[in-house]
C-alpha cells in the first residue's frame, strides 16, 4: 500500500483546536446575545452603534484618572494584574483612545464589547434601550439582549466580594442621603462552575446589607443586580427599567412598536425593516431561547 500523502509532516505535529477568549479581571463592557452563526455580524452592528453613541452619551475628553487606575490596581491580586497587564499590551499604544474594543470570545451565540472609561455600560445599555422603545427606527439586526458589565474580577468569594462592595456603593451605600432600596438579583452563567448561582446570590445579597432598610422584591424592585458568569470571570452591574424595557431585549423592544400608526401606515415600513426580516429575526431569537434552555439544563 503506498504512502499516504502528508503523512511525513503530520508525525510530532499536535492538533490545533481553536481556544474561547477569556475576559480579563477589571474589565467593563457590555455582552449581548445573538443567534447561532451570527456572532460576527453581531459584534460589527454593535461596534457601529456603540461609536455612535457614544459621543452623545459621554463626554470623551474624559479618560480614567491616573489614581482611578492605581486604586483599581490595588483591589486586585498579584495574578489579575499580571493578567490585566498582559491584556493591556496587547492594545496598541494609543489605547486610551479605544473606548471600544470586541472581543472573540469563542462562544456561539454570545459576544462581548469592551469599554474604557469613561463609558459606563449600564448607561449606554439603558440608553440605547430607551431610544429603541420610543423610537420606530431599528439600528440592529442580529443583536438580541444586551447585558451591561460595569466591573468585573476573578470568580471566587474573596473576588466576588470586593466587586460586589465596589458596584453596589454608588447605588445602595451613599455617604448621604441614601433611601432604601428594594431590589432583586439576577445571575446567568454560561461556561461557568466555579461558583454556584446560590452562592453568588448569598454573598451579593450580604453586601447589600439592611443598614440603610434595603430589602429583596422579586416582583416590584427599584434595581436590578445583573451578573454574569463567563468562564474564569464574573461581572456585575446595577440598572433601573429592566423590566420596562423588556429586559434589555432590542429584538423584543422593537416588537412592540410594529403595528399600525394613526395614519394607518404600518411601522415596519417606517423603520426600514423588511416584513420577512422580521420573521427571520423572530425565529432566530426563538432557536437562541432553546439554546440558552438546553445550557441550563446542562448546568
Amino acid at each position: 500500500m503506498g504512502k499516504r500523502k502528508g503523512d511525513g509532516q503530520s508525525k510530532g505535529k499536535a492538533k490545533k483546536f481553536k481556544v474561547g477568549g477569556f475576559i480579563d479581571p477589571a474589565t467593563s463592557g457590555v455582552y449581548a446575545t445573538c443567534t447561532r452563526g451570527k456572532e460576527q455580524q453581531c459584534r460589527k452592528e454593535l461596534m457601529n452603534l456603540f461609536s455612535e453613541k457614544i459621543e452623545q452619551y459621554f463626554d470623551l475628553s474624559k479618560v480614567e484618572e491616573e489614581g482611578e487606575e492605581e486604586e483599581t490596581k490595588k483591589e486586585l491580586s498579584i495574578e489579575e494584574q499580571i493578567q490585566k497587564e498582559l491584556g493591556e499590551l496587547k492594545e496598541t499604544k494609543d489605547s486610551k483612545k479605544e473606548f471600544l474594543k470586541p472581543i472573540d470570545l469563542g462562544c456561539e451565540c454570545l459576544v462581548f464589547i469592551k469599554t474604557k472609561r469613561p463609558i459606563e455600560p449600564e448607561t449606554l445599555v439603558q440608553n440605547i434601550c430607551k431610544e429603541c422603545a420610543t423610537s420606530a427606527q431599528k439600528t440592529t439586526r442580529y443583536t438580541q439582549r444586551l447585558t451591561p458589565i460595569t466591573m468585573s474580577a476573578s470568580p471566587t468569594i474573596e473576588e466576588l466580594m470586593k466587586l460586589a462592595r465596589r458596584v453596589l456603593k454608588p447605588h445602595f451605600h451613599k455617604e448621604e442621603g441614601q433611601e432604601p432600596v428594594k431590589f432583586a438579583i439576577q445571575v446567568s452563567k454560561r461556561n461557568f462552575n466555579a461558583l454556584s448561582k446560590g452562592d453568588i446570590i448569598k454573598r451579593v445579597a450580604e453586601c447589600v446589607g439592611q443598614d440603610h432598610g434595603h430589602k429583596v422584591d422579586l416582583k416590584n424592585y427599584d434595581k436590578l443586580i445583573m451578573i454574569e458568569g463567563y468562564k474564569s470571570n464574573i461581572g456585575m452591574s446595577v440598572v433601573d427599567g429592566y423590566d420596562e424595557l423588556e429586559k434589555f431585549n432590542l429584538q423584543q423592544i422593537f416588537d412592540k412598536t410594529f403595528g399600525e400608526d394613526e395614519d394607518g401606515e404600518s411601522r415596519v415600513k417606517k423603520s426600514g425593516v423588511k416584513e420577512e426580516d422580521k420573521e427571520e429575526i423572530n425565529d432566530e431569537e426563538a432557536e437562541e431561547k432553546k439554546e440558552e434552555e438546553v445550557s441550563e439544563s446542562k448546568e
